[in-house]
Parts: structure tokens; sequence; C-alpha cells
């Protein structure tokens, strides 16, 4: 029996280790210095503490660590739609995602903020409910809105929702004759 379970062990091994990794969101701004630790990867002939720097283009896995340095700024789009922006010294894990758009249920995303500032749209998860946000003071559930979060270096958090501006109705044209505008 003992045999067999060894027979066994390596081809799970195996083909745990050959299933590709799938990106859960690619970078689209990145200004100054941005990095990624991918701390949960196996990394063969280098230092798994080691801090890749980030690109324009590159894709973002569960686990990653990214972080921005002294006047940078980085932003990921995800799957889902969420986008996510920091700026200077941030520091974001991306520590759940989880997206099914053929089942909603399954669906949730759990992000810790460390430190700097975000503001970030939300997607496609958040209309389940299962966006969460984690921050040194508190952990946010997001349900669809644009939050803005500022953590600063004595630990508080400032916290605001940007508002979308819609566009003012047009107005019929005035045709008063004596009026101010005529014609607009």
């Amino acid at each position: 029996m003992l045999a067999g379970m060894l027979a066994v062990g390596p081809a799970l091994a195996q083909s745990s280790q050959d299933l590709p990794a799938k990106p859960i969101g690619r970078v689209v701004i990145v200004s100054g210095t941005a990095t990624v630790e991918r701390t949960g990867a196996l990394v063969v002939l280098t230092s798994v503490d080691k801090a890749d720097l980030l690109k324009k283009g590159d894709r973002v896995y569960l686990g990653d660590v990214v972080t921005t340095g002294d006047y940078s700024q980085l932003g990921i789009n995800f799957i889902d739609g969420a986008s996510f922006v920091m700026s200077s010294n941030a520091r974001m894990t991306l520590s759940r995602y989880v997206y099914d758009p053929d089942d909603q249920k399954k669906n949730s995303m759990f992000f810790s903020l460390a430190k700097g500032a975000f503001t970030f749209l939300a997607g496609s998860i958040a209309k389940t409910g299962n966006m969460t946000v984690d921050t040194p003071v508190a952990t946010m559930g997001i349900r669809g809105t644009t939050p803005h979060v500022e953590i600063m270096d004595d630990g508080t958090v400032k916290f605001s929702t940007l508002l979308e501006q819609r566009p003012a109705p047009r107005l019929p044209p005035i045709t008063q004759p004596n009026s101010i505008c005529k014609g607009c």
C-alpha cells in the first residue's frame, strides 16, 4: 500500500506543478518605480524575496504584493473590470480573487492596503457584495462605488467616495425675443 501511495504522490506533485497560474489583472499605468513580490511563487535560481520591477502590460497574480516608490504611480485593471491606481510609497497585497463570469455566487475579492493612497473603481465582483478591501483601521465592503483611501504614515486612514458627475441635462433653446441667449 505504501508503494502505491509513493507512486501516486509524484504524479500528483507533477500535475500541480504543470498547472499554469492564471493572471488576475494587468498593469496599465506605471510612472516611476513599481515592484511586485511573488512570495507564493516557486522561483528557480533566484531569491524568493526579490521584487521585480513592473512595466506596462505585465500581469499580476493572486498573492502578489505590489508596491510603488517615491514619486510613482501604478494602475492595474482586473479581469472583472475593477481598476486600482496606487500613488507614491503604496503597498497592496492581492490576497483573494475569484472571478467566474458564469457563476457570480463564487466571485470574491479581498485586497489588503498597507500604506499609501489608492483610488479604485469597482468591477463585477462588487455587484455581488463580495469585494472587500482591508486597511490598518477597518475592512470595507465595496458594492460599486469609487473610493479613495489614503493611509497616512501615523496609521490613520482618510476615506472619501468619488462621485461620478452626469452631464447636465441639455435645455431646449430659449426662443423669447428679449432673452440673453438666442438659440443656445
